[in-house]
């Protein structure tokens, strides 16, 4: 009897090493799903198409689409313990399921990879503006030479793969010591600080006497700026927020205790993740409001407006640099997350080390990235379709808008239609009939549909058209 439970408990640990808690795992969870979208995307996207009543549809999708297919992911690598092309391979075989489910595991080790390259090129940005801001180069300037020193930078190829190179070797460093001294010593240092940093930084920008203005931009119920767009958009933001499909999260649950519950785990992500992006844009807007600034997407926000509400502000320089440490720890636990799925994987191929996997693998990655390095300079005017898109959006739209929801189908329809009942409610440790029977309509037929009507008119919009010319 006691041989047979020390045979089980060896039988379920990953030969990768396991998180030392639950609260590890949910922090490292939190730490893929945070990302540089949370930062500026999320409350843009909220003020642009409705504030409140957008904020309520993507909380609705959220829990109907990222709930269930998040615990889904989850659960096939807590039963598998393995990386997530074995995990799926060996529930497939147990379950008499074609060996070809695992391809949706090789699709994470692809796009894991395809997106640390480009990922890496903003997250090297990043970095460099951490020095900028603290060493006090932006403090009185004006928008126009706040630009003029992003295209400065973006200009110079060999600045931008400096960056770019030693964003990736700290990445390969932390991963390549494995689950216990590498990725949960960068978790256990990393989240703390990135919350401490965020509290600090939403009290400076209440300071500044834009909160209320910043609240109002963001949760105003302006219905007005609602189409029928809106609800695809909260949709596709509810699937993407959670890295869903990029096998990250099923790689982190094959390291979860089983003592720890994946239902009450995926809550608290969901939860966490969702008041960050929101603390986020309230600190920053806040900020931004202060300066009498307009508001922009994306770059421009970040890179333009941000430094140059800071350079205006009293202690702007130690404040600003804390903000690009506090996104750039975003972009760092983001990106280990990345390289979990390839490293994994390929540890369990080749029976070798995983220092030299971890530097194989930052090396495919570095050299696919210089595509994107040169996408804002030499090759800025790659024509690659009606719009000329260079290799840097090519990478970002045909993950974001092909693979990914391709894959979280998937595992929606492979874990609902395709695997056990009892064996995937015993996983999910769900107790109730009733929440188990919202979770299996969710998972059979809530998601799917959802997520083929996000990806039917964002491919087609995003990816589509353009290639088209129309």
């Amino acid at each position: 009897m006691n041989e047979n439970n020390v045979t089980t408990k060896v039988n379920d640990r990953s030969q990768h090493g396991m998180w030392s808690s639950k609260m590890l795992f949910v922090l490292a969870a939190v730490g893929s799903a945070v990302g540089l979208g949370n930062i500026w995307k999320f409350p843009y996207m909220m003020a642009e198409q409705g504030g409140g009543a957008f904020f309520l549809i993507y909380l609705i999708c959220i829990a109907l689409i990222g709930f269930p297919v998040m615990a889904a992911e989850i659960m096939v690598g807590r039963e598998g313990r393995m990386s997530p092309v074995n995990s799926i391979l060996k529930l497939a075989r147990e379950h008499n399921r074609s060996k070809s489910w695992s391809l949706m595991g090789w699709a994470g080790v692809v796009g894991g990879v395809v997106i640390l390259s480009f990922y890496a090129v903003i997250a090297g940005w990043i970095m460099f503006y951490i020095w900028r801001m603290f060493s006090g180069e932006f403090t009185g300037i004006e928008a126009a030479a706040s630009g003029e020193k992003l295209d400065a930078f973006l200009a110079n190829p060999w600045q931008i793969l400096l960056w770019f190179s030693i964003f990736i070797a700290i990445v390969v460093f932390f991963v390549a010591r494995g689950v216990n001294k590498g990725l949960e010593l960068a978790i256990r240092i990393c989240m703390p600080l990135l919350f401490v940093l965020l509290i600090v930084m939403l009290i400076y920008g209440v300071a500044q006497g834009g909160f209320m203005d910043s609240v109002r931009y963001m949760f105003d119920f302006d219905f007005s700026k609602m189409t029928w767009e809106t609800p695809v958009a909260a949709m596709g933001h509810a699937f993407f927020t959670l890295s869903i499909g990029m096998g990250a999260i099923m790689a982190y649950g094959a390291y979860m205790p089983r003592e720890g519950s994946v239902k009450s785990a995926v809550g608290i992500i969901i939860v966490i993740d969702t008041l960050v992006a929101i603390v986020a844009g309230l600190a920053i807007f806040s900020i931004v409001f202060a300066m009498n600034m307009e508001t922009t997407q994306k770059v421009g926000l970040l890179f333009v407006t941000a430094p140059t509400a800071f350079g205006n502000l009293p202690l702007g320089a130690i404040f600003g640099g804390l903000f690009f440490l506090f996104v750039g720890f975003a972009a760092f636990t983001s990106g280990i997350s990345l390289t979990e799925p390839a490293i994994a994987y390929f540890v369990e191929k080749f029976k070798t080390s995983r220092v030299k996997i971890a530097v194989a693998i930052g090396v495919i990655t570095w050299v696919l990235g210089l595509l994107s390095v040169l996408s804002f300079n030499l090759l800025k005017e790659f024509p690659f379709n009606s719009e000329n898109w260079n290799f840097f959006e090519i990478f970002d739209k045909a993950t974001t808008y092909f693979l990914l929801p391709v894959v979280g189908l998937i595992i929606a329809v492979f874990v609902g239609w395709f695997l056990p009942w009892d064996r995937v409610r015993k996983g999910l440790e769900i107790q109730s009939d009733l929440a188990w029977n919202i979770w299996i309509v969710a998972i059979r037929f809530v998601a799917p549909i959802s997520i083929l009507v996000v990806f039917a008119f964002s491919f087609h919009e995003k990816f589509i058209a353009p290639f088209l010319g129309g």
